[in-house]
């Protein structure tokens, strides 16, 4: 008996060789995120004029900050929102954080920015404190309506 012999027209052969069930388009490599980028959850403590021999003791309440990157900046400068259910500090507040020295936990963070207060002014706050990959530690200070003053902490983890 004779073997039969088959053989394969050979651009069928190319054909099934280029065959690789992939997508032979280039992607374009996904943008860098920072450990900063999203949402963080936690407390806010304030104590309202603390100099005054009247001052009401320290109010904590919860809070989140969305950290959202500025194109260009080395992932080192982002727009902030706030959102507070903090008793004395019931705002939304926006404004302008930095890492320093770079973009890498742990890093330096700071944060400037305002609210409308619900006492009827705008109102402005600074933030200066350490990040790490899933916790922040921070101080948080500012001013209110009739020149109130308040100072306080933000401890934040990532979500």
């Amino acid at each position: 008996m004779s073997a039969l012999r088959w053989t394969l027209p050979f651009p069928l052969l190319v054909a099934l060789a280029a065959c690789g069930g992939g997508s032979s388009s280039p992607t374009a490599p996904s943008a860098p995120t920072s450990f900063l980028t999203g949402t963080w959850r936690g407390t806010l403590t304030v104590q309202v004029n603390p100099g005054d021999p009247d001052a009401q003791p320290e109010v904590s309440g919860p809070v989140q900050w969305t950290f959202e990157p500025v194109p260009g900046t080395n992932l080192q400068s982002f727009r902030t929102n706030i959102q507070a259910q903090h008793p004395w500090f019931a705002a939304t507040a926006s404004g302008s954080t930095t890492l320093t020295p770079g973009n890498a936990p742990p890093a330096n963070i700071s944060t400037l920015g305002g609210f409308d207060s619900p006492r009827g002014c705008r109102g402005t706050f600074g933030s200066v404190g350490t990040a790490q990959a899933t916790r922040i530690e921070a101080n948080f200070t500012g001013t209110d309506c009739q020149a109130a003053t308040f100072t306080g902490r933000v401890l934040l983890t990532k979500q």
